[in-house]
């Protein structure tokens, strides 16, 4: 007995509706999706965030509660929006995401387990307003996971080239932002109550460090953008910060054998060109300085700081005092009433924070991006890694974050990421800028290859 397949005929307005929604299809949902555009929105909101509460305050006059509130909103926005964007089966242009076993994400390890402490830390919090504090370290959260989400649909060098683009756009933004501002009283940039000396500082390191890495990995002319904020980090006479920044670069530059001999005699010229231009205003801040109260001998009040935080630690040594534990609770000091939000010193804050248990996690990370940055695969980008972290761990002796790390949780993932890489070593180190790609290949090697 036989038995025939009988057949369909797809024809006839079945098939040509059937046909048409294919097509419709296509059009609006695209074959490609590429990680450039949301990246470099996300860079720059990283980068930017920080000046919205300046913005609503002196500008649109809002009250301070909604100018923070509108900084923190900058992020779950971009969340969302690269959530929408993930939406559907286009394929990447930017390449394939890589997949890294658990020992090669040993970072990401830690960061969880830091932020699911810092989350814990509010049941025996003394923090002012819990509930306001949760807000931050939510905010935290959106931020990790924003960079996990980029990593789990991108190349790790896809996802970093476009943010970090994205944050030197949003620095150069910040540098421009900080020339227009009235000029404090002790002739610094900034405004302490809304986007302080240091916050300025901080970006424009960060952008030098992101034009160093870009530069590295093919982008042209990057020393404009570096020459421009290293110019407005001197104006804002952050001390700390210029400080690690140049102990940090003076390293990068003596010791990193990629770059030229020419390259560097071409970097000291501008710096001391810099400098000379700078004469005036560094003696008349440090004429401020000096004279002013007693800011010299308390190291503009950190002495006091240290002091009372020292203190407070042997009270809860094993599990700290919680998130977000100083603002409004230490007593105000100094004749303007100054209500310190941080310890002043990264361990210190930890310390007094979460403890020893909190420290232990705090170097936990640190040392395994330490690890990860020395098993970096690209030789031209690893010395920028390394500085970095050197230019970290200078800046904490002296400066804290009352909420995320001196290094950012968003932008850990991300070294990780780059440094755990195995796919995508760069080749086209030297892209003929003047001052800082003068990348001196080794004999018989390619130029991304030579020691570091």
């Amino acid at each position: 007995m036989t038995t025939e397949r009988s057949s369909t005929s797809w024809s006839g307005s079945g098939w040509s509706a059937e046909r048409a929604l294919l097509d419709v299809r296509q059009q609006v949902l695209p074959r490609t999706r590429s990680v450039t555009g949301i990246g470099k929105l996300i860079g720059a909101a990283f980068a930017l965030r920080g000046a919205v509460p300046l913005l609503c305050v002196r500008v649109l006059h809002l009250e301070p509660a909604s100018g923070a509130a509108a900084g923190l909103a900058v992020i779950p926005a971009l969340l969302l929006l690269l959530c929408l964007h993930s939406v559907g089966g286009a394929s990447s242009a930017d390449g394939s995401p890589t997949h890294l076993r658990v020992r090669d994400r040993i970072v990401t390890v830690c960061v969880a387990a830091y932020l699911l402490f810092a989350g814990l830390s509010f049941f025996w919090s003394i923090a002012d307003s819990p509930a306001s504090s949760s807000v931050y370290w939510v905010a935290l959260l959106l931020d990790a996971a924003t960079v996990v989400v980029l990593l789990s649909l991108y190349a790790p060098a896809a996802v970093a080239h476009s943010i970090l683009r994205g944050y030197l756009a949003g620095a150069l933004a910040i540098a421009a932002l900080a020339w227009m501002m009235p000029a404090q009283t002790d002739l610094r940039l900034g405004d302490p109550d809304y986007f302080n000396t240091n916050q300025i500082a901080n970006i424009c390191v960060f952008g030098i460090f992101a034009a160093q890495y870009l530069g590295r990995t093919g982008l042209r002319r990057t020393w404009i953008p570096v020459l421009a904020l290293s110019v407005t980090l001197l104006r804002t006479m952050s001390k700390t910060t210029l400080v690690a920044f140049v102990v940090s670069q003076g390293i990068l530059l003596f010791r990193d054998r990629n770059i030229h001999r020419k390259t560097r005699r071409r970097i000291l010229v501008a710096a001391g060109l810099v400098l000379i231009v700078s004469a005036g205003f560094v003696s008349a801040y440090y004429n401020v300085y000096v004279n002013t109260a007693n800011q010299a001998e308390t190291l503009t009040g950190r002495t006091a700081i240290w002091a009372w935080t020292a203190e407070q630690v042997p009270d809860s040594p094993w599990f700290g005092h919680g998130f977000d534990s100083m603002w409004k609770v230490m007593p105000p000091f100094g004749a303007d009433r100054f209500q310190a939000r941080h310890a002043e010193n990264e361990l210190l804050q930890q310390l007094y924070a979460y403890g020893i248990a909190g420290c232990v996690l705090f170097l936990g990370v640190y040392f395994s991006l330490f690890r990860c940055i020395r098993r970096c695969a690209d030789a031209t980008i690893r010395p920028v890694l390394k500085v970095l972290l050197v230019f970290i761990l200078i800046r904490g002796l002296a400066e804290a974050e009352p909420f995320d790390l001196l290094l950012p949780i968003w932008l850990l993932l991300l070294i990780e990421s780059v440094g755990a890489d195995r796919q995508s070593i760069a080749t086209d180190s030297s892209d003929g800028s003047p001052l800082l790609h003068g990348l001196r290949p080794t004999a018989g090697v390619p130029d991304y290859l030579s020691p570091s």
